[in-house]
């Protein structure tokens, strides 16, 4: 069975959607760095609160060529989901 991507389109439209708003200030501005992380879930596994058997593997690619400059937009990343839950 193939894999709904649905998830992958919406949330790549959305974020091309806010680069657009953010950055259309005339200047010339060019994409970096592309990080995309993806959980995938499988029912096998521990059960889930209702019950059911699952699985989440995890699977990440990336246009960065320095594995170290990846690690560091990833811990920028993790920074602005911690300061969003603490509303700051």
């Amino acid at each position: 069975m193939a894999l709904d991507q649905t998830a992958i389109g919406t949330v790549v439209a959305e974020q091309m959607q806010a680069l657009e708003r953010d950055y259309d200030d005339g200047q010339e501005h060019q994409i970096g760095a592309v990080i995309t992380i993806v959980e995938i879930l499988t029912p096998e596994g521990e059960e889930t609160p209702e019950g059911q058997a699952a699985r989440s593997d995890v699977r990440s690619r990336n246009n960065v060529g320095d594995l170290y400059r990846a690690l560091g937009l990833l811990r920028i990343a993790e920074q602005a989901i911690v300061a969003s839950i603490s509303g700051g």
